[in-house]
């Protein structure tokens, strides 16, 4: 009856042996390190570099507790965090701009884990901290490229409703059309003004030239800029998610400040990275008639710039920006015609038009792709247009790597930022306030389990220890849970993960009461013991998929911390529903479910109702008498009990049977007694029946 097949306590060990395994990362803490990784193609982590860095690091007397070329970076282990800020400043000045040099944390995990795939979990930056990041919007960027946008879309409308025009200027802030009559001025003014509400327009004449100003209006430059941080601070959060960061912090801070704080963040060079890159695409024209040799001796022509194709290569590029990457809807990482990386891109329907119209008028032209990052131009690729080409699709090819083409796919897919940022501030949360939270919250949740043990070992004696062993093992399949999914470990989580042990306790505190009914009623011990975890399971389930629902719900519908508070809530439930119901139940087969003469089972004292003792008396494994009066009340109420018993649930044919025939022995056998003993005060109590 109380027996499990083999393959039952074999989950159990798997179970138990991977959330030790998976657990064991947690408590070997972290230490302070550095991560040197490449910025460029150019640049690269070997054996080299590491080199460099080692001898860096000697000549300035800095002591390393390790120093390994792993993947594409170069990480370096310290002591303490005032050793990792002193080698990162020198690593800064020796090793150049060619490389990204960020603060990390390291997991102190031995090697045979660690290729296990066993990790800790994350921590947030309320325990453990991460890497904080303040940067600043440059908003007479944002105006910048308004006006560099509105000026293409002005060309582009003038040419619609072919109005004349002799030119578009950029200068202070401002744009000025150029017309030959003032009736192309005006026509174009009227036409204009109804498109383009959040500019204003005057009239200008200068030297005989008819001029059309225009300008942005306060309240739109008030707006733009809010929509330039706003725009930023999504396209952040879209690549800080493609970097699969969980539960970042990314908010608005004053008027053109943005925080990005990245809890448990494990490649901090390549998150700064991404997140200092402001990748544009930029479309313009080769400008293929004017003297190259002229700008490379710094006589460059009017409306061009001088840039340098990949390969070195110069190039005389037009001003005039046909399109930008503000079009782009998808772009993926594959490979050419050549199998060479390159990017694919897909645009929208205005910017498809736009493309398609660009092609068609300029075959035999050809046509600079312009990549902007960190406010330095490169130009990637400059094919000749062979053909219109259509559908909105477009191939970006040159001199990169696969590693370049994912990460500039990647930039494009986000989103471009709306306006240039800057990294003013990067600091990792130090480890004196988390440690103080982590302290405070493991005291609680320890605290809580001793309350709850002692009470639990008291109150049910051996099966209460039975109950705090499955207590413990949930909290440590509960923590092995967090670190394989890698989740993050915040404050709130650590208060959901004390919330556990009292939610816990109550599944078994349900199951020892049922057996305890059960005994009461006068059932042997092994059915009660079955009955009770029968019984009680259906009770287990329903409570905590209540609780499940209401986790999921925080979940779905919450943020940050709240979160990381039904993360913890989620997982607890469902290792606790596994630990009280199936491994406790394991562990109590063992020990008794072999016996075939149980007389008695360690859980306690057994109440009877008043209705059914005099003056409120108790029964216990240890009591050895009870009145006369008290044994006939007993007698009566066991076999109304039992008749209820078998009549509902305990039904099971052998059980009941055997039952039926120990209990009119034993109340035979009480009567004789109770009839040759009349008149004694001594008592009774009649022993649990198999």
């Amino acid at each position: 009856m109380n027996r499990y097949a083999l393959w039952k306590y074999l989950i159990i060990a798997v179970s138990l042996l991977l959330g030790l395994l998976y657990t064991l990362p947690n408590f070997y803490g972290e230490s302070p390190a550095v991560q040197i990784s490449p910025l460029r193609v150019s640049a690269s982590a070997d054996t080299a570099l590491l080199q460099r860095v080692e001898d860096a690091l000697k000549q300035a007397n800095i002591v390393t507790d390790g120093i390994f070329l792993e993947g594409s970076s170069i990480k370096v282990r310290f002591a303490d965090t005032d050793i990792q800020i002193k080698a990162k400043d020198l690593l800064e000045s020796a090793l150049g701009n060619d490389y990204v040099i960020a603060l990390n944390l390291l997991p102190n995990s031995p090697q045979w884990l660690t290729s296990l795939g066993a990790l800790p979990m994350y921590l947030g930056l309320d325990l453990r901290g991460g890497v904080h990041f303040m940067l600043e919007v440059d908003m007479e960027g944002a105006l910048e490229k308004s006006l560099d946008r509105y000026s293409a879309d002005i060309r582009s409308t003038l040419r619609e409703h072919k109005i004349p025009y002799t030119g578009i200027e950029k200068h202070a802030k401002r744009l000025t059309l150029k017309f030959r009559d003032a009736e192309a001025r005006s026509k174009a003014e009227a036409e204009l003004k109804s498109n383009y509400s959040d500019l204003g327009f005057s009239e200008e004449e200068v030297d005989n030239r008819y001029h059309l100003v225009a300008v942005i209006k306060p309240e739109a430059r008030i707006r733009m800029q809010d929509s330039a941080v706003m725009q930023n601070i999504t396209t952040l959060r879209n690549r800080v998610n493609e970097l699969g960061v969980a539960e970042p912090i990314i908010q608005k801070a004053g008027a053109d400040r943005v925080i990005v704080q990245l809890p448990g963040v494990q490649d901090t060079a390549k998150a700064k990275d991404i997140l200092g890159r402001t990748a544009t695409l930029e479309i313009r024209m080769v400008d293929d008639e004017r003297d190259l040799d002229a700008a490379l001796r710094g006589q460059i022509p009017f409306g061009t710039e001088l840039y340098e194709e990949r390969g070195g290569s110069p190039l005389l590029v037009k001003k005039q920006v046909l399109l930008t990457g503000e079009r782009i809807t998808d772009a993926q990482p594959g490979f050419d015609k050549d199998n060479q990386p390159a990017v694919h891109i897909n645009l929208d329907n205005n910017g498809s038009r736009i493309f398609k119209q660009l092609t068609r008028e300029n075959v035999g032209r050809r046509m600079a792709i312009l990549l902007i990052e960190k406010n330095q131009t490169e130009v990637v690729t400059a094919p000749v247009i062979r053909e219109e080409i259509g559908g909105g699709r477009v191939q970006i090819s040159g001199r990169m790597s696969s590693m370049e083409a994912r990460d500039v796919a990647l930039l494009l897919r986000a989103g471009a930022l709306a306006a240039p940022m800057d990294i003013i501030e990067e600091r990792t949360v130090g480890p004196s306030l988390g440690a103080d939270n982590i302290a405070r919250g493991f005291n609680s949740t320890l605290y809580g389990f001793l309350a709850v043990a002692i009470f639990i070992m008291i109150y049910y004696m051996s099966f209460g220890v039975i109950s705090v062993i499955a207590l413990s093992l949930n909290l440590l399949l509960l923590v092995g849970l967090l670190s394989i999914m890698q989740a993050t470990l915040t404050l709130p989580g650590m208060a959901a993960l004390a919330l556990t042990v009292g939610m816990a306790i109550d599944a078994n505190v349900l199951i020892n009461e049922r057996i305890r009914d059960e005994l009461r009623a006068g059932v042997s011990p092994q059915l009660a013991i079955h009955a009770g975890y029968e019984r009680a399971f259906g009770t287990i389930l329903d409570s905590n998929i209540t609780t499940l629902i209401a986790g999921i719900a925080l979940f779905a519908f919450g943020s940050g911390p709240v979160k990381g508070f039904a993360v913890v809530l989620c997982l607890g439930i469902l290792t606790s529903i596994f630990t009280a119901t199936f491994v406790s139940r394991g562990m109590v087969n063992l020990m008794y479910g072999s016996r075939r003469k149980l007389d008695r089972v360690p859980i306690g004292q057994i109440w009877i109702p008043k209705q059914g003792l005099a003056a409120g008396k108790t029964i216990s494994h240890d009591d050895d008498g009870m009145n006369e009066d008290a044994t006939t009340h007993t007698k009566k109420k066991i076999k109304e009990q039992k008749a209820e018993n078998i009549k509902s649930e305990v039904g099971l044919a052998e059980a009941k049977t055997e039952t039926d025939t120990k209990v009119d022995s034993d109340v035979r056998t009480s009567e004789k007694t109770a009839a040759k003993g009349k008149g004694k005060r001594k008592t009774s109590v009649p022993k649990q029946t198999k």
